[in-house]
């Protein structure tokens, strides 16, 4: 008996859930848990080989053509999609580091990962050195120790925008064995593709400028394919060895994209960020337009900087850009169509000042996001960096008058005026807090 002339609690649940096929133009949403077997065999070589879909936390047409767009964007080998940039960052370590094993950071780096590193993966063995003068190839290279398994660093750091020399410090990984990691998330690969510099991993979190739009979060890893295990494989039994099961090693199976496809196959599915297929077709369209707006925001951002340095009101603006930036002219040799959208600039009167810049925005929205076509501001010293001592403050270049800026697609005569009244509001603010501490 067929479904349509069954009972209506069958009729319900089996007619009308088989779609016609059809080629759209746009990404279809495979908006489903799992994937039917034509025949056994077929789900027999799924679970064998890995052939073809079967449950959506192990893969997803939509998350696969979503992969490639980005694997191509950056240069790589091959992506992995996964819920957020948290979960990027934490599936790169917990496939490649074990417990007992060494982390070598850039200082600069977000602090949700900072403090991944410093509270979460210190409870599992893993151990992290900070370096703080990124720039110098010999101060990463002293760090390094024989457990060490990964470098660590941003391409643009939050919040004083030094940029990466990705080369220098790809060739001391490449030194040792070992994978240079690169969080891209405010380069983006319209700007920068540290994998063509030497970088082993780039990940982001997706739910910035990738997506541009603030609606969905996300991560994703590029690995570059390269993976060797004669030079590196002692370093990563993990990937050389057979698994538990006695099957064939990810070396053996998929050669250069060792690393990737073991993230792939054991440790993201397992650990289970799985990205909604809704979620990957937004990033998908998201991306569609990333050169856009990457190049409108990083030229507005420009502009804007500029305009900052000459105001009275500013003690310091840090954007790359600019060549008071001290990484001025490794932003000229790195990126290339722009020095990116987020930048930090420091006020004169300290907290009252910014404090009064923030409540007088108008245009420039009040948030903890950024990469969004919106303009943006956030007061790194009471919330991103909080957790931060002073001096640690300082040496990353947020004081009390700092604002971190994340410029939109807006038009720019509609940024300069909000950021004047702001300006103009600030400067009142410390004038008040002076009349009040001279009395």
């Amino acid at each position: 008996m067929g479904a349509e002339a069954g009972g209506f609690s069958t009729r319900q649940v089996h007619v009308g859930s088989d779609a016609v096929p059809a080629t759209p133009r746009a990404l279809p949403i495979h908006l489903t848990a799992g994937f039917t077997f034509s025949d056994f065999e077929e789900a027999a070589a799924h679970f064998g080989a890995g052939d073809g879909f079967g449950y959506t936390r192990t893969g997803n047409p939509t998350v696969s053509a979503v992969e490639s767009k980005l694997a191509s964007l950056e240069g790589g080998a091959e992506a992995l999609l996964v819920a957020s940039g948290q979960a990027a960052v934490s599936v790169v370590i917990l496939g490649l580091v074990s417990s007992g094993g060494h982390i070598v950071s850039s200082t600069h780096i977000y602090e949700g990962t900072r403090g991944l590193l410093l509270d979460n993966f210190s409870r599992l063995g893993i151990e992290v050195d900070f370096v703080d003068d990124i720039g110098d190839p010999d101060a990463w290279r002293a760090a390094i120790r024989p457990e060490t398994r990964l470098l660590l660093a941003e391409s643009i750091a939050n919040a004083r925008n030094d940029v990466l020399d990705v080369a220098a410090i790809a060739q001391v990984a490449d030194e040792h064995g070992i994978p240079l990691v690169v969080d891209n998330t405010f380069a983006t690969p319209y700007l920068l593709r540290p994998i063509e510099h030497g970088a082993a991993i780039v990940v982001h979190s997706a739910s910035k400028f990738l997506a541009g739009q603030g609606a969905v979060l996300g991560g994703v890893i590029v690995d570059d394919g390269r993976f060797d295990a004669a030079r590196a494989g002692d370093l990563f039994p993990q990937l050389t060895a057979p698994t538990r099961t006695g099957d064939p090693a990810p070396w053996e199976r998929h050669g250069g994209r060792a690393r990737i496809a073991y993230l792939r196959e054991t440790v993201a599915p397992r650990f289970g960020p799985t990205p909604s297929p809704l979620t990957a077709f937004l990033i998908g369209q998201g991306i569609e337009t990333l050169s856009l707006r990457v190049e409108r925001q990083s030229a507005n951002a420009l502009a804007v900087a500029r305009w900052l340095e000459s105001r009275p009101e500013v003690a310091s603006v840090d954007h790359a850009g600019l060549p008071s930036h001290p990484s001025y002219d490794t932003a000229r040799r790195y990126l290339e169509g722009g020095y990116g959208s987020v930048f930090a600039v420091t006020l004169h009167g300290g907290l009252a000042a910014a404090r009064a810049a923030v409540n007088t925005f108008e245009v420039i929205t009040h948030m903890t996001h950024l990469g969004d076509v919106r303009s943006l501001v956030l007061h790194p010293a009471s919330t991103s960096h909080t957790q931060r001592t002073e001096a640690e403050q300082r040496a990353l270049g947020v004081h009390p008058g700092t604002l971190r800026l994340s410029i939109g697609i807006e038009a720019l005569d509609d940024l300069l005026a909000d950021l004047t009244r702001a300006l103009e509001a600030a400067a009142a603010a410390r004038s008040v807090e002076s009349a009040g501490a001279g009395a």
